[in-house]
C-alpha cells in the first residue's frame, strides 16, 4: 500500500496496472522517494552551505524566519562557493544540505556533479548584487583611489617588465606608481574556494592585466590563463572564509588591506574606509548601476527534491524572496545587499516560489 501510494503521489498508477517492466522501474522510484522522505525525518532543520559573502544574509534570513514562525532555525554553514557546492552536489537526502549560497553563479562542472549525482532539478535564485570591496582601517591617513592595472599590478604573481612576464618584483605602492603611497603592499583575501575569489580573479585582475597594452595584444584567453595567479610571496595573504576576521586584521594594521563583499564594509563603515576604483565608491547607487567596476551578482541554489520532504524549506525559500526581505528597504538591505530592480525581481521571486528548474548546456 505504501508503494502504490508512493507511486500514485509520482504521477504512476497503481503497480496492478503497469506491465512488469514498467512495475520494476516505478517500484524503485517509489522506494528511492520513500527513503528520501523516511531519511528526511530524521532532521527538522533545514541545512545550508555555501559562501562567506551571502552567509550573513542567510543568517538574517534564519533568524527572521525562525522568530515568525517558531520553526528551527536553519543551519547555515559558512563553507565558501566552491565548497558548499562540492558539498551541496554529493546526493539527495537528509545527509546532504538544502540550499548553497554563491557569490558567483554555478559552473558547469559542478552542475555535472550535481546530475552525476542525482540531483537534477535545481532552482538557481539571485538574491540581490554586491561589490567586491577594497577596504582599509580609518586609521590610515591617505585617500585611496586605484586602478584595476594597478591592483592586478601590485597581487598578482606575474606581471610584465620590459615586454615579458616575471615573478612580481613589487614590494611597495608607489613602485607601481609613484603618486601612490610608499607603503608596503599588503592585502588580506578570500582562498581558492571562494566565490569571492573567483570573481575577484575575473573583475580585477583579469580585467586589469587587459588594460596593459602588451596583455592586450596576446588576447582575452591568455590573459585568463596567465594573470589569475595571485602572488604566494607576502603582499597577497589568503585569510580563509572567515570575512570578520580580515576586518579584524585591518582594524589591528593600518596599512592592510582586505577583499570582501560590500556587507562587511556596510557593517564596518566605524573604523573601515573603502578603497575607490577608477574614481568610484562602492555604495548601493554604483553597484545597482555598475558603475564600480567589480560588481558582480549573488545566488543561492536549492534542491527541489527537498522541498516538502525537508520540512519548512518551502516556507523558508518564500521568505528569502519575500519583499520584505530582497525588496528595496528590506532587511537584507540594511545589511547591505543592492536590491535587484523592480522586473528583476519580481521574475526571481515567481522562478524561487515555484521551483523553475535550472538549464544549463
Amino acid at each position: 500500500m505504501a508503494a502504490t501510494a508512493a507511486l500514485r503521489h509520482f504521477g504512476h498508477e497503481p503497480y496492478r496496472e503497469l506491465p512488469m517492466k514498467s512495475l520494476k522501474v516505478a517500484l524503485v522510484a517509489a522506494l528511492g522517494a520513500t527513503a528520501l522522505t523516511t531519511a528526511a525525518q530524521a532532521r527538522d532543520e533545514i541545512r545550508i552551505v555555501g559562501s562567506s559573502t551571502v552567509f550573513p544574509y542567510t543568517q538574517a534570513v534564519a533568524e527572521q524566519f525562525s522568530s515568525v514562525t517558531g520553526a528551527p532555525s536553519p543551519i547555515v554553514e559558512s563553507t565558501g562557493t566552491g565548497g558548499g557546492m562540492k558539498i551541496f552536489c554529493e546526493g539527495i537526502g537528509e545527509a546532504h544540505p538544502d540550499i548553497t549560497g554563491a557569490s558567483r553563479s554555478m559552473k558547469q562542472s559542478e552542475f555535472d556533479l550535481c546530475v552525476g549525482n542525482g540531483v537534477e532539478d535545481i532552482t538557481e535564485v539571485q538574491i540581490g548584487n554586491d561589490g567586491l570591496s577594497i577596504a582599509l582601517s580609518r586609521e590610515n591617513e591617505n585617500d585611496w583611489d586605484l586602478t584595476l592595472t594597478e591592483i592586478y599590478m601590485a597581487l598578482a604573481a606575474e606581471v610584465p617588465v620590459d615586454g615579458e612576464m616575471v615573478a612580481n618584483p613589487y614590494t611597495t605602492w608607489n613602485e607601481i606608481n609613484s603618486d601612490l603611497p610608499e607603503t608596503e603592499i599588503l592585502a588580506y583575501g578570500p582562498p581558492p574556494t571562494s566565490g569571492t575569489r573567483d570573481a575577484f580573479v575575473e573583475l580585477a585582475m583579469v580585467a586589469g592585466c587587459m588594460e596593459i597594452p602588451y596583455i592586450e595584444e596576446q588576447g582575452e584567453d591568455w590573459a585568463e590563463e596567465n594573470c589569475a595567479r595571485m602572488r604566494q610571496d607576502g603582499p597577497f595573504v589568503e585569510a580563509g572564509e572567515n570575512d570578520n576576521l580580515i576586518v579584524q586584521r585591518l582594524n589591528a594594521d593600518a596599512n592592510a588591506m582586505g577583499i570582501f563583499g560590500y556587507s562587511f564594509l556596510f557593517e564596518n563603515l566605524d573604523t573601515l574606509k573603502p578603497v575607490m576604483i577608477n574614481g568610484v565608491e562602492p555604495d548601493a547607487d554604483t553597484i545597482a548601476s555598475g558603475d564600480y567596476p567589480i560588481s558582480r551578482p549573488l545566488f543561492f541554489y536549492v534542491k527541489n527534491a527537498h522541498r516538502g520532504v525537508i520540512p519548512n524549506l518551502q516556507e523558508f525559500v518564500e521568505e528569502y524572496v519575500s519583499e520584505e526581505a530582497m525588496g528595496p528597504g528590506g532587511y537584507l538591505s540594511e545589511r547591505g545587499l543592492v536590491p535587484l530592480g523592480d522586473e528583476r525581481r519580481a521574475e526571481v521571486q515567481e522562478a524561487a516560489v515555484n521551483g523553475s528548474t535550472m538549464e544549463m548546456n
